[in-house]
């Protein structure tokens, strides 16, 4: 029998504990958007019903219907991120926007994760990537000042929210923590060679699996060696991935194996993820559907395209956007132990 679990955030004592961090959530948020306003960014709210929650293998979304009047019955599925819609917007002619939109992701739960949470999405066009990563140093150091912190701590790891970022590009990152010469296992423009790969993570000392794909092995490799280094002492951000680890953007000019994308991490927590957006409709197509036949193999379902999306791409201006977990930044800020502690009602968790 499944169950939901009981729910103790409505209890007096527990909301009287929480209830600081919950305060100095708000604080940041009313910090954030007045940061935003005044850089003449326009707050945009975008649908949670969607027809495609988004096209990359390893999320997993909440799916429902619409029931029209003659009873018609059309899927639709709660949003994985506003980011289709926000391009759509930037296709529509808006040139900077930003969305603090409530995200829905299913098999995801722990310290970091909650099934519903809040996305700070923001877009700038006709703007380079690194623009963002700009954007990224105002904010860690607006968040620290509006909750009065100096330094951010979590699980024994603590970094400087007001110190420069480190800049480490993947090959860096694999170079030095794994000895692993990643880029000699990534041909052309941004096909990978799984066997040099695995031979790379052997001789690494981690395991291999008869069935691992390339992607498997990178993203253990990132887990175990290189996630756990970032963003300690100062904030790091992790960038040009390869082409393959970066669905939706555009290939870096200055070597088409690896993409404009970056992510960024404090306390070796993962904050934010970044794109040059890819405006080329139908190799966004191309990597849909790969990303969806790896769907299919790994989780037995697949979800649609949103062709719509795809027709907006092809109109949409050279732009930049990134999406940040605000409720792990606001974890950060207040010194907070679980993604729970921030959020004001946390969805129950079932139980078998």
């Amino acid at each position: 029998m499944t169950g939901a679990s009981p729910s103790p955030w409505w209890a007096a004592d527990r909301h009287a504990d929480r209830r600081p961090a919950l305060i100095q959530r708000n604080r940041l948020t009313a910090a954030f958007r007045a940061w935003f306003a005044e850089r003449d960014f326009v707050e945009v709210e975008a649908a949670c019903l969607q027809v495609s929650p988004g096209n990359e293998a390893h999320l997993s979304a909440f799916a429902t219907e619409a029931v029209g009047p003659s009873g018609a019955r059309t899927p639709l599925y709660l949003h994985t991120s506003p980011e289709f819609a926000c391009k759509k917007l930037l296709a529509a002619g808006e040139a900077r926007l930003f969305s603090l939109a409530r995200v829905f992701r299913n098999r995801e739960r722990g310290p970091l994760h909650h099934p519903e949470f809040t996305m700070l999405e923001w877009y700038r066009a006709g703007a380079p990537y690194t623009a963002l990563m700009t954007d990224c140093v105002d904010l860690l150091r607006l968040a620290a000042t509006t909750a009065g912190q100096r330094r951010f701590t979590y699980r024994g790891r603590d970094a400087d929210p007001f110190a420069d970022p480190e800049r480490l590009t993947l090959a860096e990152a694999f170079d030095r923590f794994a000895g692993i010469d990643l880029l000699a296992t990534v041909i052309g423009k941004g096909e990978t060679d799984r066997d040099a790969l695995a031979r790379a993570v052997a001789a690494a000392d981690l395991r291999v699996a008869p069935d691992d794909t390339w992607a498997d092995l990178f993203s253990r490799v990132l887990v175990a060696r290189i996630e756990p280094h970032l963003g300690v002492g100062q904030p790091t951000i992790l960038c040009e991935y390869p082409v393959s680890e970066a669905a939706l953007a555009r290939p870096a000019p200055q070597d088409g194996r690896v993409a404009e994308r970056f992510e960024l991490y404090v306390c070796g927590v993962e904050l934010a993820n970044a794109f040059g957006e890819l405006t080329e409709p139908e190799e966004q197509r191309r990597r849909f559907e790969g990303e969806m036949a790896e769907k299919l193999r790994v989780y037995g379902e697949r979800y649609p395209i949103d062709e719509d999306f795809l027709a907006a791409l092809a109109v949409m201006p050279d732009s930049s956007g990134i999406a940040l977990g605000f409720d792990r930044l606001a974890m950060l800020a207040c010194g907070a132990g679980r993604i729970e502690d921030v959020i004001w009602t946390p969805v129950a968790e079932t139980q078998a």
